[in-house]
């Protein structure tokens, strides 16, 4: 198992902190700030799956008018960790 802190820039959410196991599947992720509802539903979703596929569904996305998000980050964290 790796778990990874991650400092996301340019969105609400101020860490970001996910565990892989050791086929790289997400076991864990942990959003602090931001909108609380949307990030339960993103952790949800993300439980159980390979990041790297994670990763290419989230890698991009914006938010308003922002060049990033924090699905985006949440994309950057796993890469870090993988």
């Amino acid at each position: 198992m790796k778990t990874y802190k991650f400092k996301p820039t340019g969105v609400c959410a101020h860490a970001i902190t996910v565990t892989v196991d050791d086929d790289a599947v997400i076991t864990d992720v942990v959003i602090e700030g931001g909108c609380e509802g949307n990030h339960s539903g993103i952790v949800a979703l993300c439980i159980g799956q390979k990041a790297s596929e994670v990763m290419s569904k989230l890698e991009g996305i914006t938010c308003g008018h922002r060049k990033t998000s924090c699905p985006d980050q949440l994309a950057k964290a796993l890469k870090a960790v993988s």
